[in-house]
């Protein structure tokens, strides 16, 4: 299937998110902090990214960012997983150019669906 890298300081969640991937057959790479998730994204060029927002040493709104201006990584589709769940932080995502939103804990089979669309439509 496809190569996924999940960017999320919480242990429990990245797990659980990398049996979910798995489990749908995908190619899971993590990333435990922004920094170390771009690194990720430049060795790895994964086809999909699942990012938590706040993640240590590098802002996930900036990565975000980083990744929608750069012609490299602006192709790849940006699934923002975060326990925030306000207007603020949903619309602030969604402008810097995030693909799809949840908020934790996502719910496995909407998580699948919203991949499979995403990679369908690329």
């Amino acid at each position: 299937m496809a190569k996924i890298l999940v960017i999320e300081d919480d242990l429990t969640i990245l797990d659980l998110v990398r049996v979910h991937l798995a489990s749908a057959g995908h190619e899971v790479v993590t990333a435990e902090d922004a920094a170390l998730g771009l690194r990720a994204v430049i060795g790895e060029t994964p086809d999909l990214i699942i990012l938590n927002i706040f993640v240590p040493y590098l802002d996930g709104f900036e990565l975000l960012e980083t990744l929608r201006t750069d012609p490299a990584t602006r192709p790849i589709p940006v699934i923002v997983l975060t326990e925030r769940s306000d207007d603020e932080t949903y619309a602030r995502a969604r402008k810097l150019g995030a693909a799809d939103f949840f908020t934790k804990p996502v719910e496995r089979d909407r998580l699948i669906k919203s991949i499979e669309t995403l990679l369908a439509s690329r």
